[in-house]
């Protein structure tokens, strides 16, 4: 069964324990997803909170959940999200990237993933494999990285990323429940590029305008880059198209969906 693919904006941590429109629409994609696809065979998850130099897959059977964020309630510290892993998938993941990546268990299912995943499949009942964020490659790099996995959402793994177009923590005003002029106007230009499929628009973001403010570091921007690169030539749907605390965008692009 051929699987959609998704860019999903991942905000504050204590996402995981909210009900609102964001987490809303995040149950109601889970449950089309299974619906109309089938139960994905595993999750390949390109998380923006696993950046590294190179790149790397993850192989454990029961990988850990890390709390990969700090001063948050006690609470958030006990959300239980344990998916199996999926050693079919790595295996496949290596076979298709070869000597570009490398097997790192030191990693687990982090807050990019299973803020989201707690919404989207509640049950954690499918496997999750997570693929590294590498902070070493060119952004063109990247985007081929995703045109070799894209084979995958033929075999029935549903490819994720979960990162966000504009993220700029040092600028973040809890006060605010929208984004700034520069965040909408940059959020604004890379939406359009990616309903245009202007890929290459995309990934030479750092020309745009308030490309600097919006994207201080690449690495939340980097998962889109992967998965355009998965998904060529392929329209989006959009979802969850709205700012957060100034300089964060929940916006989120569904393909084949």
């Amino acid at each position: 069964m051929r699987m959609p693919v998704l860019f999903v904006g991942h905000g504050s941590p204590m996402m995981a324990l909210e009900f609102s429109d964001i987490t809303t629409t995040f149950k109601k994609l889970g449950a089309e997803i299974l619906v109309n696809y089938g139960t994905p065979k595993g999750i390949l998850m390109i998380s923006a909170h696993w950046y590294t130099k190179g790149s790397f897959v993850q192989s454990a059977s029961n990988p850990k959940q890390i709390y990969d964020m700090y001063g948050f309630p006690k609470e958030l510290y006990e959300v239980q999200y344990a998916p199996k892993g999926n050693i079919e998938l790595t295996n496949r993941v290596l076979e298709l990237l070869q000597d570009k990546v490398k097997i790192n268990d030191t990693w687990g299912i982090d807050h990019g993933a299973w803020t989201v995943l707690v919404h989207m499949f509640p049950k954690a009942d499918i496997p999750v494999v997570q693929l590294s964020v590498d902070g070493t490659i060119g952004f063109e790099e990247a985007y081929h990285i995703g045109q070799q996995l894209a084979v995958l959402k033929d075999e029935g793994y549903l490819i994720m990323g979960s990162g966000n177009i504009v993220h700029n923590l040092r600028l973040v005003d809890w006060q605010m429940n929208q984004g700034t002029k520069q965040t909408e106007e940059f959020a604004s230009q890379i939406r359009q590029a990616v309903q245009d499929r202007d890929d290459q628009k995309v990934i030479n973001f750092q020309t745009l305008q308030n490309a600097s403010y919006a994207v201080p570091t690449p690495d939340h921007f980097l998962p889109l880059i992967y998965l355009l690169g998965a998904t060529k030539g392929e329209k989006p749907r959009i979802f969850n198209d709205r700012s957060d605390l100034g300089t964060i965008t929940m916006t989120g692009f569904g393909f084949r969906i």
